[in-house]
């Protein structure tokens, strides 16, 4: 085992109160990929500040490697006295470094390195971070939720930059698909302690829920102790005074300890308050248009939005997702084309850019649009501050202004005034920023079981398979030339599909060629060697219809199966074997109808 690079033992730090770190590890060696895990506020930007040696701990021991370097991704960096993007990147820098990569990474982060840093928008801002850290190739990459406010084809590039790194990482981030991916260790930060899984976030969460299965068990056990050594000082022999002495200060002991277990933080406990029901049609969008100067946005687009649809819109950051979006719900006209709202329609709108915040506003204050203490909550008057603890918030927090609050806080904040408030049709823009893990279950539960509508921007690609019923991307993302297509199914439906019609359009390609080149070959031989199919092709093209049919049975079943909603969450390994078993059968039928049609056309060229 190569010696550890960076290792922080025992590091204590509270701020006032209980403390936020009692006691957390950290070891990072040469090659690992570790994610750092835990609820909104459990420390685990601060542990990382104190890896990076920007926040001191109040006790333990930081040791760095004396020879290695260390990159720290912030969320938000400060781009104060830098003219330049290029400046602002090549200042992270050390001796020795290749200058070249600054310019090679802001190129494929879609920079030139001439923009004005005070000027840069939310996904400009990380991207231009990411290059000033990832250029110097350190040892140690400390990475503090780096997918935020990206798009899709940024993340999936930085997860293939990372992969080929020969950095160390330890990154924070919500976005479960790229732990996943990224990931082969994982370190959960929980009521103060950190607890490490040598296996990346993908075997997490079994992991996480078998643990604190067992510590409920361990605190049961503990209550019964307590409970036999109660009657034993009750009921038993009283003769052997030492003796019961002894048995006293073991029970004290036992019932300090069962007072002082500091459960797990709890999860939220709150339902949508839904309005009455919308008209059956929600919206109407006939032909809509919308360019600025010579660029085109949305070509003509059409789309109908039922009562109960549940619809994603993804693509590259400047495709023009929130300018569709405002259109659809008339925020915005179209140049050309109509947009029709149903009737009865409440909506309720998370931002992006969160601009429905007061920074200056107390939590209590936001939540009741200051008419005194209460809001009503599904019909009910409930006081604030106990709405406030059904999102995890003390009921201290209540005159805190919101400038004080972390941007996950702040996530969830804004989570509670919409669930409060009646709707039918929900409206979100980037939900999943700053979200905990947990905090982002609740919110596919409540997308996933809401009966009005939702039409949401997301680059999370896991929280869009398991909630949209279909997808809107640009036809063309790598240069988005305002045509939008409508893919049923999530994220991952909407890729199999695409490759599905490249697939296709490959195949007659070659299929015209083939015909083109089977045609001047017997233009030139004047058919002067007439040529047979062979055994194995005739037996081929005879046989490849039938392979073909009971493949697509087959794919029928399992899709009937996979049919099921409740497949996925009792029995996720058989899922996701039908999962595999399909793609495997969907490959060999478009590689069995490639080779059929080649040898039919084979065919017909011989038999003239």
């Amino acid at each position: 085992m190569a010696p550890p690079i960076l290792k922080l033992d025992d590091i204590k730090l509270s701020f006032g109160g209980t403390p936020l770190l009692d006691g957390a590890n950290l070891q990072v060696e040469p090659g690992d990929r570790i994610c750092l895990v835990g609820r909104n506020g459990s420390g685990k930007s601060t542990l990382m500040k104190i890896a990076a040696g920007m926040v001191e701990s109040q006790s333990g021991e930081v040791f760095r490697h004396p020879s290695s370097t260390i990159r720290y991704l912030e969320q938000a960096p400060d781009f104060g006295g830098y003219t330049t993007v290029q400046a602002y990147a090549e200042s992270g820098l050390g001796p020795g470094d290749d200058a070249y990569r600054v310019t090679y990474l802001l190129e494929h982060l879609g920079l030139t390195g001439e923009e004005d840093p005070t000027r840069l928008s939310g996904g400009e801002a990380r991207r231009a971070a990411l290059a000033r850290v990832l250029a110097p190739e350190p040892d140690i990459l400390l990475l503090d939720e780096p997918t935020n406010h990206l798009d899709l084809p940024t993340i999936e590039w930085l997860e293939a930059e990372l992969a080929s790194s020969r950095s160390a990482l330890v990154l924070i981030s919500h976005d479960r698909r790229f732990l996943e991916k990224v990931s082969n260790a994982t370190v959960w930060l929980d009521r103060g302690l950190s607890r490490r899984l040598d296996r990346g976030f993908g075997f997490f969460e079994e992991w996480r829920d078998k643990v604190l299965e067992e510590e409920e068990i361990e605190q049961h056990k503990l209550g019964k102790a307590i409970e036999r050594e109660e009657h034993w000082l009750r009921y038993g022999v009283t003769a052997r005074r030492k003796r019961n002495m002894r048995r006293l200060g073991n029970l004290q002991q036992l019932r300090s300890d069962y007072r002082g277990h500091k459960g797990p933080q709890g999860t939220i406990q709150a339902n949508i308050t839904e309005g009455k029901d919308s008209g059956k049609l929600v919206i109407e969008a006939e032909r809509i248009t919308k360019a600025y100067g010579e660029r085109t946005i949305v070509s003509p687009f059409s789309l109908r939005v039922h009562r109960g649809d549940c619809i994603g819109f993804v693509g590259p950051n400047g495709a023009g997702k929130t300018t569709l979006l405002k259109m659809l719900t008339g925020e915005l006209a179209p140049d050309e084309g109509t947009v029709k709202l149903g009737t009865n329609l409440d909506i309720a709108t998370l931002d992006q850019k969160r601009e429905d915040l007061n920074l200056n506003d107390t939590l209590a204050h936001y939540l009741t649009d200051g008419r005194g203490d209460n809001l009503l909550v599904n019909g009910e008057q409930k006081h604030v501050t106990g709405y406030m603890k059904d999102f995890l918030f003390q009921p201290e927090q209540a005159r805190t202004p919101i400038k004080n609050l972390s941007g996950g806080e702040r996530a969830r904040l804004m989570l509670a005034r919409i669930m409060a408030r009646p709707s039918n049709l929900l409206i979100l823009d980037e939900p999943t920023n700053d979200l905990d893990i947990e905090t982002l279950d609740l919110l596919q539960e409540i997308v996933a079981g809401y009966s009005g509508t939702v039409i949401l921007v997301s680059h999370d690609r896991d929280f869009l398979d398991r909630t949209v019923t279909s997808t809107i991307a640009p036809a063309n993302p790598e240069d988005p030339d305002g045509r939008w297509i409508e893919y049923a199914g999530g994220y991952s439906d909407m890729m199999a599909q695409r490759k599905g019609a490249e697939d296709e359009r490959r195949k007659i390609e070659k299929a015209e060629k083939t015909k083109a080149s089977g045609s001047q070959s017997s233009s030139v031989s004047g058919q002067k060697n007439k040529v047979k199919l062979s055994f194995k092709q005739k037996f081929a093209l005879e046989n490849l219809p039938k392979e073909m049919k009971k493949a697509e049975q087959e794919i029928a079943a399992c899709e009937a199966k996979m049919a099921d909603p409740n497949l996925f969450t009792k029995d996720p390994a058989t899922f996701n074997k039908l999962a595999a078993e399909m793609e495997k059968l969907r490959a060999d039928v478009a590689r069995w109808e490639e080779e059929w049609l080649e040898l039919e056309m084979l065919r017909e060229e011989l038999e003239g």
